[in-house]
């Protein structure tokens, strides 16, 4: 079975218009992925779903073992990984989606390949186009038909966490040529590459990032966009998923 694969992450830590078949823990050769993966049908077609932060969402950015978790996604079978992803907007506002097709990767300490020398051979792989372009088209496809007018492209610059960024960071990331900032999508899409999976990244923005609005950032402001822009994320996936 060749499954559509979705990565939850903040405020998207389960479907609830999955109608689940079944669970599975998936051993891997970097340990245990965050979570169970959960099977099941998603407006009639397969689909499996692993919570990037874990059950009750207790693994912060850096802790989450990227490794396993791609490689339970490919021992499954599944081809297509969609990465969800709450990020804070620097050239974009609230509850906008964003499809981006490049990354900035500012982590540090990160399990970042499955080429460690260890067990395999060192291998360069190409990342000058980090996101696939068939499933990026097919996700703003799928915001089209639902009647949202996802942002096609955009840098996503990745940061450590779990603290959010200070003004001058943002800056910085700025003149790099950032349009996003969140935590999630590296090492996870150059590890998706590394597996032969076509993963992109389908981000909403719950906040400003820090020094683009007046006042500081509240998680009552996220919480609030989060709840609103995921909702229209869920839109994307239901007319997505048919085409996995």
């Amino acid at each position: 079975m060749t499954y559509l694969a979705i990565i939850g992450g903040s405020g998207f830590t389960r479907m609830p218009d999955l109608k689940v078949t079944r669970r599975e823990v998936v051993r891997t050769p970097f340990g245990e992925p965050s979570a169970p993966l959960t099977y099941g049908l998603f407006d009639g077609q397969e689909v499996a779903f692993l919570p990037r932060h874990g059950a009750g969402h207790r693994l912060p950015p850096h802790r989450i073992n990227y490794r396993a978790n791609i490689w339970a996604l490919k021992t499954i079978g599944a081809r297509h990984v969609v990465g969800m992803a709450a990020v804070g907007g620097i050239s974009m506002g609230p509850q906008i989606i964003c499809v981006p097709d490049q990354i900035i990767d500012y982590t540090y300490g990160r399990e970042h390949t499955f080429f460690d020398g260890e067990d395999a051979a060192v291998t360069h792989i190409d990342v000058t186009e980090p996101y696939c372009a068939k499933l990026r088209d097919r996700l703003l496809n799928a915001g089209r038909t639902a009647g949202l007018d996802p942002v096609d492209g955009g840098t996503y610059g990745v940061t450590q966490g779990p603290r959010l960024e200070t003004a001058a960071e943002i800056r910085r990331f700025e003149n790099d040529g950032c349009d996003l900032v969140g935590m999630t999508a590296m090492p996870e899409a150059a590890l998706a590459r590394e597996a032969g999976l076509c993963y992109a990244t389908c981000a909403v923005v719950v906040n400003w990032a820090a020094g683009k609005s007046p006042g500081p950032i509240t998680m009552e402001e996220i919480e609030h966009n989060l709840a609103e822009g995921m909702q229209k994320a869920r839109g994307i996936l239901q007319h997505i998923q048919s085409e996995a």
